[in-house]
């Protein structure tokens, strides 16, 4: 009873979504339909921070390829570990509503105080050294770097993905969803045991993870040299992003004017992975430059890229003013939020 309970808040929380309208499960069809059913099976739940990319399917199959093959499927990195880096991220990027899910996810593999010391940014007084370790390499947004504790050449790959995975849907949850997954009017009181039938749905069923590689088959297969270096020893992980980068650079192409394109590159280049700051000044400089008719694309694509918390409603409608649509929305912030996950991780 619990467990439907959540599942219908969870579904109706795709209503949370913010300025686009998500395809509804009962009314897909197509590579939509496809990439819904696999997310219930393997997910537990028809998950937002995927959902929100419906209006482009390609994208959305993207976004699930990568979410499945790095954190979900089964490899030589045990889930809990993998929990604790996407928890970790999301609070290197100041991510409250990923945050709140895997560190509920955690929560329910690990039964001890360490899943909510992660989950709260007290990592250092998580008592388990290797997910201590993990948690701190993994907020610290230094995927180029060491663990700080002993991996192997597939763990490390699966744990790269992870992290990559979660440098990009923290920027499109920062632009498209609240704060916290849990239904408006929640009570305070409530909170907590919400969260642990959270951790209880969205935890691997029977103790099983998703076999890798299964849904590779919903993008099209791109060339071994697509794929990151750091990804090549766990092939799952591999050809999902190279799969995702493929399909999320085409969007960009039909959706980013190339100016901006350029524009966002150049800024990625001389960018050490910081964000910069509270003040939106930056954006205006770096825009100027731009054609009239090409600001509002470009400053969008920058601040979410570089700082995904500072997207308002005002940003949107600029962009929108001229006719872009729900695709073209979603592409364009998929594209620039996927450039600075890669950029973050090194490609």
């Amino acid at each position: 009873m619990a467990r439907a309970v959540v599942r219908t808040a969870l579904r109706r929380s795709l209503d949370q979504v913010r300025h686009v309208r998500v395809a509804r499960p009962g009314a897909v069809t197509g590579l939509v339909a496809e990439v819904f059913a696999q997310m219930e099976r393997d997910f537990g739940m028809l998950a937002p921070p995927v959902a929100l990319h419906s209006p482009a399917p390609r994208v959305l199959a993207a976004s699930w390829v990568m979410l499945r093959e790095t954190l979900l499927a089964g490899g030589r990195a045990d889930r809990a570990a993998k929990e604790a880096v996407a928890a970790a991220v999301s609070l290197g990027n100041s991510c409250p509503y990923c945050v709140e899910v895997h560190g509920a996810t955690l929560g329910g593999l690990v039964r001890s105080p360490d899943s909510a010391a992660i989950a709260e940014g007290r990592i250092e007084e998580v008592a388990d050294a290797r997910l201590r370790a993990l948690a701190e390499w993994a907020r610290a947004g230094a995927a180029r770097r060491e663990a700080g504790t002993p991996l192997t050449e597939a763990q490390r790959s699966e744990f790269v993905g992870v992290a990559a995975t979660f440098h990009y849907l923290n920027r499109m949850v920062n632009v498209f969803l609240p704060d916290s997954p849990l239904p408006r009017g929640t009570p305070g009181s409530a909170r907590p045991g919400v969260r642990r039938l959270l951790g209880w749905l969205t935890r691997p069923g029977r103790g099983r993870d998703p076999e890798p590689g299964r849904s590779l088959a919903l993008l099209p297969a791109a060339p071994p040299a697509a794929e990151p270096s750091w990804a090549r020893a766990a092939p799952h992980v591999a050809g999902a992003v190279a799969r995702a980068s493929a399909a999320v650079d085409a969007a960009g192409e039909r959706s980013v004017p190339p100016a901006v394109r350029a524009l966002l590159a150049r800024r990625l280049a001389d960018w050490d992975g910081r964000p910069p700051g509270l003040s939106r000044a930056w954006v205006e400089e770096a825009v100027a430059g731009l054609a009239a008719d090409e600001r509002p694309a470009g400053r969008l694509a920058l601040l979410t890229a570089l700082a995904s918390y500072q997207v308002d409603q005002g940003v949107v409608d600029a962009f929108r003013a001229r006719g872009p649509g729900d695709r073209e929305l979603v592409e364009l912030t998929s594209w620039a939020s996927l450039a600075a996950a890669l950029r973050v991780v090194g490609e």
